[in-house]
């Protein structure tokens, strides 16, 4: 693959590979330190890249990976939810905006709870916007799966907030 292919078709990605590696690793430096080993692995993939049908999906995929054997060879540590609902167009009133913040931090609070696959299900379908097709490929997870995760996901994410009173 030549510097401008991978610049024009890999490099589109890196802001939502950017928010997974932060999504799995909990820690912006060693997000960025992650998606910068993780181009080097695609970049020393050559022409392999090319016969890839999926692109987006297995880049996700492979960031998802080497994200996650980054983590287990850590020691564990709290990790926050991204905040990736930066796109919230916040009201003028500081009565309503500082509302807007509270329901924001009680649903990263909740999706923070979650099991680490109901998470990354949730953050690549409801976040990052990807298909079902996508996170099956993304993940290795049968698609079936993938909607059982999400669906579960969001049930508990709801009954956390029922629970604390957000409706």
């Amino acid at each position: 693959m030549s510097p401008e292919s991978f610049k024009h078709q890999i490099m589109p990605l890196k802001d939502r590979m950017y928010r997974l590696a932060l999504r799995i690793t909990g820690n912006p430096a060693e997000a960025e330190d992650a998606l910068q080993e993780v181009w080097i692995k695609l970049w020393k993939q050559g022409d392999h890249l090319l016969q890839i049908q999926n692109l987006e999906a297995w880049c996700v995929r492979v960031t998802k990976n080497h994200c996650i054997d980054k983590v287990r060879n850590k020691k564990p540590e709290v990790r926050e939810w991204t905040e990736a609902v930066e796109t919230v167009s916040w009201d003028q009133n500081p009565e309503r905006k500082a509302e807007q913040q509270d329901t924001l931090r009680l649903i990263r609070d909740a999706i923070g709870r979650l099991p680490e696959k109901l998470q990354l299900v949730m953050h690549l379908r409801d976040i990052e916007g990807l298909t079902y097709q996508e996170i099956e490929e993304a993940l290795e997870m049968p698609m079936s799966q993938v909607k059982v995760n999400l669906f579960r996901a969001r049930q508990q994410v709801r009954a956390q907030l029922l629970n604390t009173g957000l409706q």
